[in-house]
């Protein structure tokens, strides 16, 4: 109450006269000096309520007055939230999957985007849907199905992208023949589209009883990103830090990426055909802070994706996958390759060495773009939630 009332006097003291000024001062003055003292609940509630009549007779009614207080808290409590988001934590998640195994970003069953494979139709096949308390597990765990059968024959003739309000997908509809079906909150899939993970192609035909659409598609990570620690000390070689694409060559611009950082400016980088990063003429392996996992790979074993292999030159990408026609590292053609980083610059790469596109082929970027470090996964419910994948 005295709270309350201080705060209304505050705003309104520039028109009230100097006897209402004067009278609610007493007020507020007579109560607190009752909670001083530590009186009964009697005296406090007698206290209260003539401290209610002072104001009531002499501060200026507000119309509509429990909107405005309702609209201030919210107005509040969004300064707040969006002050949290700005300088210290801000809400990041992964879309893709070039921090695998580390961090995970959007991944499905089956898998399309990167071309037509012969298994993925096994794996279409044999998904199965959990039914009861898996299903729910399963949720938590950032998993979300989508099963769609023909109602009759008909050929797939268009697929909307996800109506969205604000950060939410509400619906995505797809059309096969006649017949409209609706997917209700749709999950992210990530940067490739529905059809892409789904291996769907306009004109597809379908006949009645047929899967049209049967996904499983796994939730990025979630994280939250430390934006105070680099206020004050800069980054650490092998933090996992996010960052803006604003400047980079051939990158969107307005993006964010999230990379492990591993050179800085003035270093000179090679990248060793026994996929070990050399900085400055010292080599990198698993007892370097914060690489411990990256070089707990088997070295008889080829680089494969989404496990720990290291970090591939493009020699030994053309050693061990010949057929891959995407340039990996063209910076890094060979051990031999010597890339040095301007000042004030970074150079990062993915843990997911085999599909990663990171400072082996657009170089290095301005240290200013960096907005902070990986600080805790909040979502989905897996051995990474917290600092799970600290281990």
């Amino acid at each position: 109450m005295r709270k309350h009332v201080q705060k209304l006097l505050n705003h309104q003291r520039d028109i009230l006269s100097a006897q209402a000024i004067a009278a609610i001062d007493a007020g507020i003055a007579e109560l607190q000096g009752a909670i001083a003292s530590g009186a009964s609940k009697d005296v406090l509630q007698k206290q209260m309520e003539k401290l209610e009549e002072t104001a009531n007779k002499w501060l200026k009614p507000y119309p509509n007055a429990s909107w405005r207080e309702n609209v201030e808290v919210l107005l509040v409590a969004l300064t707040v939230a969006m002050g949290i988001r700005t300088f210290f934590l801000q809400p990041f998640k992964i879309p893709t999957g070039s921090m695998q195994p580390t961090l995970f970003g959007v991944t499905s069953v089956p898998d399309y985007s990167r071309g037509f494979d012969p298994t993925m139709e096994a794996r279409r096949e044999g998904l199965t849907i959990p039914t009861g308390w898996q299903r729910v597990r399963e949720w938590f765990e950032g998993a979300s199905y989508i099963h769609i059968v023909a109602e009759s024959d008909g050929e797939l003739k268009a697929i909307d992208p996800p109506t969205r309000f604000l950060i939410f997908n509400l619906w995505q509809t797809l059309v096969v023949g006649d017949k409209t079906y609706t997917i209700w909150f749709p999950p992210d899939y990530g940067q490739p589209r529905l059809q892409d993970r789904a291996g769907l192609r306009m004109g597809q035909t379908f006949h009645k009883g047929e899967d049209i659409l049967k996904l499983k598609v796994s939730a990025g990570d979630h994280l939250f990103v430390d934006r105070v620690s680099y206020n004050f000390r800069a980054p650490d070689r092998g933090e996992i830090i996010v960052f803006e694409t604003r400047g980079i060559p051939t990158l969107p611009q307005d993006q964010f990426y999230i990379k492990r950082m591993v050179a800085m400016g003035g270093e000179k980088v090679q990248i060793g055909d026994d996929r070990h990063l050399v900085i400055d003429g010292k080599r990198l392996d698993s007892s370097t802070p914060h690489f411990e996992k990256v070089y707990s790979f088997d070295p008889k074993q080829p680089p494969r994706e989404s496990q720990y292999s290291g970090h591939v030159n493009e020699h030994v990408v053309k050693t061990y996958y010949p057929n891959l026609y995407i340039p990996l590292a063209p910076l890094f053609p060979d051990a031999s390759a010597v890339f040095t980083v301007q000042p004030e610059r970074y150079i990062v790469m993915g843990d997911n060495t085999m599909n990663s596109l990171d400072s082996r082929s657009w170089g290095d970027f301005p240290a200013s773009n960096v907005i902070g470090k990986s600080f805790f996964v909040y979502w989905p419910i897996t051995d990474r939630f917290g600092w799970g994948y600290h281990r």
